[in-house]
């Protein structure tokens, strides 16, 4: 459905725009129709920047983006905003999404005005209304109030819901449920597993080891931009090869062993190659250690 060719992201840094900053490197995976995919990875490894560049908001420096197979990077006007009909996004920061002066009603007709201009007017609303209500929200209690008098978690229902009404295929949800509470993220997390199950396609963007183990198909880890690891999910937690992804999975508190700090083994061999240090080596190549489970290593 949705592959990632070589994507490469450069910003310009630095007093008249004079130094290069790669914060997405030749990164390089497939997210298939009703899967779940998460990209995983510490603050600042690139996995914003990636999912900003699927929804359009950055521009690609190298690689490529497709889905079904065509390139989104040349689309303009109409086949730009078809492309949306099929791949929206939720962030991090509910509140940030809405204009305060404004009822959350207006995040409904803006949606109506660019893509349903010509659907009457009741029709539209049944149609906010049975979304609304797949996403656990009443609309009698949501439509008509302030940002400010709602929750995080409803708001957030609301902007799934905005994604919902275009009948999407791909959901990027980037850090979607880090600023809600406990009790609200379970209720979050079992709604994407709903949509899942109804052919929703999710790139799922965090750095909790637990959510994207808890939600996902397929795992991506991300280190300084680079893809270290990847494949099915269990896979990779359980059978972890890189070094940094066991270095993640032993950041996790458990109850039934004391924390220690763990060294990481930078020297660890893979098919007769050190694993690939996006710090001290130039290029890599990703090896299968196992059926739909690879590695970042040194190329040869």
């Amino acid at each position: 459905m949705l592959e990632l060719i070589n994507l490469t992201k450069v910003f310009k840094t630095g007093m008249f725009s004079s130094g290069r900053l790669k914060a997405v490197n030749n990164v390089s995976f497939k997210i298939e129709e009703g899967e779940v995919t998460s990209l995983i990875g510490e603050s600042g490894s690139g996995k914003s920047t990636i999912g900003k560049m699927i929804l359009r908001l950055l521009t690609i420096t190298q690689g490529e983006i497709r889905l079904d197979g065509r390139d989104i990077s040349g689309l303009k006007g109409a086949e730009l905003r078809d492309y949306y009909r099929k791949v929206q996004g939720v962030f991090q920061d509910p509140f940030s999404s809405y204009n305060p002066i404004f009822k959350v009603d207006r995040v409904f007709e803006n949606l109506r005005s660019v893509f349903f201009a010509k659907m009457h007017y009741s029709d539209w609303m049944d149609k906010v209304h049975t979304v609304l209500k797949l996403v656990g929200l009443d609309p009698d209690q949501i439509l008509g109030k302030y940002p400010h008098q709602l929750s995080g978690g409803q708001l957030q229902r609301i902007l799934i819901s905005r994604a919902l009404l275009l009948d999407v295929n791909l959901l990027v949800a980037d850090e979607l449920i880090s600023m809600l509470d406990a009790s609200t993220r379970i209720d979050v997390l079992n709604l994407l597993a709903d949509l899942k199950k109804k052919g929703l396609s999710i790139l799922f963007i965090t750095h909790d080891l637990s959510l994207g183990y808890y939600l996902s198909e397929r795992a991506v880890i991300l280190f300084k931009g680079h893809v270290v690891e990847m494949g099915r999910t269990d896979k990779v937690f359980f059978n972890p090869q890189h070094y940094y992804t066991c270095k993640l999975l032993s950041s996790v508190p458990r109850l039934d062993k004391k924390w220690e700090d763990i060294e990481s083994d930078h020297k660890k061999k893979i098919d007769g190659r050190k694993c690939f240090d996006p710090i001290m080596d130039a290029e890599h190549e990703m090896v299968e250690v196992e059926e739909d489970h690879y590695v970042a290593v040194q190329r040869r």
